[in-house]
């Protein structure tokens, strides 16, 4: 159950207008967003880096973010944001169900595809939910593979969801309906 439920419509016109902002045109407001709309000012705030982390500047393949972003949500046990991204992004960077098996609860050496680029990627999200750093072999290995602005990106958008991911745990967030539960790829 919710410790801080999702705002219900009808909104108030400035929040109709921030929620607008963060979802495409149509579709509803997530539940995360509707409970963070309860604090206006920190989801305005929020909005802003939220977009450039989900947008075209952000200079890793989508692919490689969904990685980033669904191993984060898996480490820190955050079933909602996990589904979430697998509803709204799945289509978008074709894991399969080996993959985000592996995402969800595998290891980076585990045989489902993730190998190069992708393999580093759940390396230096690991290491910092581990041991809160980067030891510098890794970092090494990372930098044979990625440059300046993309290490920038993987330590930032790897930070920002274990923020979102605290949050929604922290607030007990309800699950959006037709989300994807971590049973739906962890059963054997």
């Amino acid at each position: 159950m919710a410790r801080i439920p999702a705002l219900e419509p009808p909104f108030t016109p400035d929040v109709e207008a921030q929620l607008a902002t963060v979802m495409p045109p149509g579709m509803p407001p997530i539940g995360l967003f509707q409970t963070f709309a309860k604090n206006l000012p920190m989801t305005i705030a929020m909005s802003h880096w939220g977009r450039y982390e989900l947008g075209r500047q952000l200079p890793l393949a989508l692919r490689e973010r969904e990685i980033i972003i669904l191993r984060t949500c898996a480490r820190c046990r955050c079933e909602y944001k996990w589904g979430v991204h697998l509803m709204a992004f799945a289509d978008h960077t074709g894991p399969a169900r080996d993959e985000v098996t592996s995402l969800t609860r595998g290891s980076p050496d585990d045989p489902c595809g993730t190998a190069g680029r992708q393999a580093m990627l759940i390396r230096m999200v690991d290491a910092p939910h581990d041991s809160s750093d980067v030891d510098d072999d890794l970092w090494q290995s990372a930098w044979e593979l990625f440059d300046e602005r993309q290490l920038l990106d993987v330590a930032l958008l790897c930070g920002w969801y274990h923020t979102i991911c605290f949050a929604a745990r922290t607030a007990r967030t309800d699950l959006d309906p037709g989300a994807p539960r971590f049973a739906d790829v962890t059963a054997a």
